[in-house]
């Protein structure tokens, strides 16, 4: 039996959801305590349908009617607004929307999971389109890429056999896209594109394939010391990139040995978080310190610090983990910014004369 919802509903008669859950409402009266959503038989949509023909009423299919979390069908996806019926990135004429599908099963058969996926800061990466050969900036791929530019969402869907769910509005971020090698659907290795999307209005968990129970949600596992030559760094990066990596990385690797000098344990730890996997610079076990470092005392650097070890500290102690947030710094910042920190339970640790010591 064919599965209808308001969300099908809305596709077929190009009306807003909300207008036809009122009329199921008027129709039925309120959804049941124990159903999420309303699933219509054939008999509950003619109701329906006929309602709205009743009215004259409705919207254009040019309005975007699915919420986050709606499934359809893809073919009911395109009978509503046209669009490439083959591929991942569909551009239909009839809305400026851009829709793009991923599928973490096409994906690995097709080489594209080799970058794409949810990423720790929140953003999406998505293989652009194109199986075979280097992938180039046309049809699709232009679109995505220009989609800021000309005003267009961009709307995110993951794909369950012939079902997609819509997870949300997206844009691209900053870069929008950047070249990476990648496998075409043979193995052979060739230059591809990915679109770094980040959300608007969108589910970022349904992003996640895997299962929760098969997911640890906090994992301590053994630090080492991070590399700090350059032969370490993307070749992308810049020369000044490059020494503030250096330096960075030498600041946690003192950091490291300082504490096991004072017989602690610096550690990595792992946690799971909107669907994916965060990490602070580090976590020292016996005191509860979650640690992140920056290579430099100036206020841009200070406050993503302040921010980023928060965060880490407020989903380690929703995973049972006693956590204390811990700035490190090559020296002291402003007076203005260590007072933020102490308001905040922040302690900060500073570099002094070859050693380190807790800010007061």
């Amino acid at each position: 039996m064919t599965l209808i919802t308001p969300a099908t509903l809305s596709l077929e008669l190009g009306v807003d959801q909300k207008r036809i859950r009122d009329q199921l409402r008027a129709l039925y009266g309120t959804l049941a305590a124990d159903r999420a959503r309303w699933e219509l038989d054939e008999d509950q949509a003619a109701a329906v349908r006929a309602r709205f023909r009743e009215q004259g009423s409705g919207v254009t299919t040019t309005t975007w009617t699915l919420e986050v979390g709606d499934t359809v069908r893809r073919r009911e996806l395109h009978a509503a607004y046209g669009g490439q019926e083959q591929g991942g990135i569909i551009t239909p004429r009839s809305i400026p929307d851009i829709l793009v599908i991923t599928s973490a099963e096409s994906g690995a058969r097709h080489g594209y999971d080799a970058f794409e996926g949810l990423q720790e800061d929140g953003s999406f990466s998505y293989t652009g389109e194109g199986q075979y050969g280097p992938q180039q900036f046309v049809r699709g791929n232009a679109a995505l890429r220009d989609a800021a530019r000309d005003g267009r969402p961009i709307r995110l869907f993951t794909k369950q056999a012939t079902f997609v769910t819509y997870v949300g509005e997206f844009t691209t971020g900053e870069p929008p896209y950047r070249p990476e090698t990648i496998p075409d659907s043979d193995g052979n290795l060739r230059e591809g594109i990915i679109f770094n999307l980040v959300p608007v209005a969108a589910d970022i968990e349904a992003l996640d394939p895997r299962p929760r129970s098969l997911v640890r949600e906090a994992q301590v596992t053994s630090w080492v010391a991070p590399e700090s030559t350059p032969y370490w760094v993307d070749e992308r990066t810049t020369v000044d990139e490059r020494v503030v990596s250096r330096i960075e990385f030498e600041l946690q690797a003192d950091f490291g040995a300082w504490l096991q000098q004072q017989g602690q344990t610096p550690n990595r730890l792992l946690l799971r978080s909107a669907g994916t996997m965060i990490e602070p610079d580090m976590y020292v076990p016996e005191s509860g310190w979650v640690i992140e470092a920056k290579k430099s005392t100036a206020r841009g650097y200070v406050r993503t610090a302040i921010g980023q070890v928060l965060d880490y500290a407020r989903v380690a102690r929703g995973a049972g983990i006693a956590a204390v947030p811990v700035v490190l710094l090559p020296g002291r910042p402003i007076k203005h910014l260590e007072s933020l920190m102490s308001d905040l339970g922040i302690i900060l640790v500073v570099r002094d004369e070859g050693s380190f010591s807790v800010a007061t």
